[in-house]
């Protein structure tokens, strides 16, 4: 719940988002165009007085000297958070399995988890007090959508509770998205209460006249999941700024034990922009490629470079303002451990593995008032070791549940 808090005050921070991101939208394009629409919402006046956040923050486990673990935050996502749809039927399978084998009491201690329905309640709250019994949840999908039933989960959930959700592409909203004189959106002349964007977080997801219709949503007063704001308080230049010594006590005043929860999740991060700070930063790198992430702006898992693919990447920035588009991360190590992958086409064998603990949150603030703040879930996904980066949607890693020992 706290990193809820940090995402919601860093996206009231207009000033601390300009100055994070000077460097960054100088050499992004993509991060620019973001940047560009957060600048005319504000020119305008932002339209919207709810505001939701569905926030996935991912760790894994540091494995420490003296043999000891501690968590440590990977990235936190702030738009389009995946899997909770599926992640609340995973328990069944391993239970089940289980049980066909026999083990009951081992199947027993398979932790309930229900994501989906958390992230369904913050959608009704904020769709609630929108205040319009009529109006739809609007979904920003993909075209070709591969992860469809993990967002139909969350669909039905919030079908179980009479509103109803309408699914289309940024180019519906493009050919059939207005606004009336209030700023209210109609979509196919339905009031929508809700934006959801599960789709949005990619270059390759926008042309010209996407970029048309994100803006067209973010005037509105229409509740969106991000708004464009909290999108950017999620990518990895944020990030990186917020490890700063002091940073955490400037946007979370008066929560001394908040901010040291906060920031005994931060691995090193360090910033690439131009100046001593980053060359330094640079040379440490080359010099111990083992021990870091390059991490680019950019979600949806399959961006990063590690060991000599990052040196080389390193060796041509070195000298160019485009290293500011990158943040570097001190690398996790957790311990591995033996388990059994059951993925298509590959023989069910036992490898060593490593996993990846996301805790999914939920908040709503109508005006300044936080009207919710709840962990609503968890999502465990495993991979073997030789894969350095890559996910589930990359066919790597494997949708997993936490077993208490």
């Amino acid at each position: 719940m706290d990193f809820n808090l940090l995402v919601d005050a860093v996206s009231q921070n207009a000033a601390f988002l300009e100055q994070t991101l000077s460097s960054t939208i100088k050499r992004d394009n993509f991060t620019a165009h973001l940047f560009d629409i957060h600048k005319q919402v504000l020119k305008e006046g932002i339209a919207q007085t709810v505001f939701l956040g569905l926030n996935r923050s991912d760790y894994m486990f540091q494995r420490n000297a003296d043999g000891s673990a501690t968590l440590k935050q990977i990235e936190i996502n702030t738009i389009s958070a995946s899997f909770g749809g599926l992640a609340s039927r995973t328990p069944a399978v391993h239970r089940h399995v289980l049980n066909v084998l026999g083990k009951t009491k081992e199947a027993a201690k398979i932790l309930s988890n229900n994501p989906s329905k958390g992230l369904a309640m913050g959608i009704a709250k904020a769709w609630e007090l929108y205040g319009s019994a009529n109006a739809r949840v609007l979904l920003i999908a993909q075209e070709k959508e591969r992860n469809i039933f993990d967002q139909r989960a969350i669909e039905n959930e919030l079908l179980a509770r009479n509103i109803h959700v309408i699914r289309r592409k940024f180019e519906d909203v493009s050919e059939k998205g207005s606004l009336d004189q209030d700023r209210r959106l109609f979509m196919d002349g339905q009031e929508v209460a809700v934006v959801y964007f599960r789709d949005g977080y990619m270059p390759s997801h926008y042309s010209l006249q996407n970029w048309g219709a994100r803006l067209l949503l973010e005037r509105s007063c229409a509740v969106k999941c991000p708004d464009i704001a909290t999108q950017l308080a999620g990518t990895k230049k944020v990030q990186q700024e917020l490890s700063r010594s002091g940073m955490l006590e400037v946007l979370l005043p008066g929560q001394p034990e908040a901010v040291a929860r906060l920031r005994a999740t931060f691995a090193g991060l360090y910033s690439l922009d131009m100046g001593e700070e980053g060359d330094q930063a640079i040379t440490e790198a080359i010099a111990a490629p083992s021990c870091f992430v390059l991490k680019p702006q950019r979600e949806g898992g399959g961006n990063n470079l590690y060991g000599e693919e990052m040196v080389q990447a390193l060796e041509r920035l070195k000298d160019s303002e485009e290293r500011a588009s990158y943040i570097l991360m001190e690398k996790i190590e957790p311990e591995p451990f033996g388990n059994c992958l059951l993925r298509p086409g590959s023989p069910a064998r036992v490898v060593q593995c490593i996993s990846e603990l996301g805790i999914f949150g939920v908040y709503v603030r109508q005006g300044k008032t936080l009207v919710m703040n709840k962990h609503v879930g968890h999502l465990l996904r495993t991979k073997a070791i030789e894969h350095a980066d890559g996910g589930v949607a990359a066919g790597v890693a494997v949708l997993d549940n936490p077993y208490p020992v």
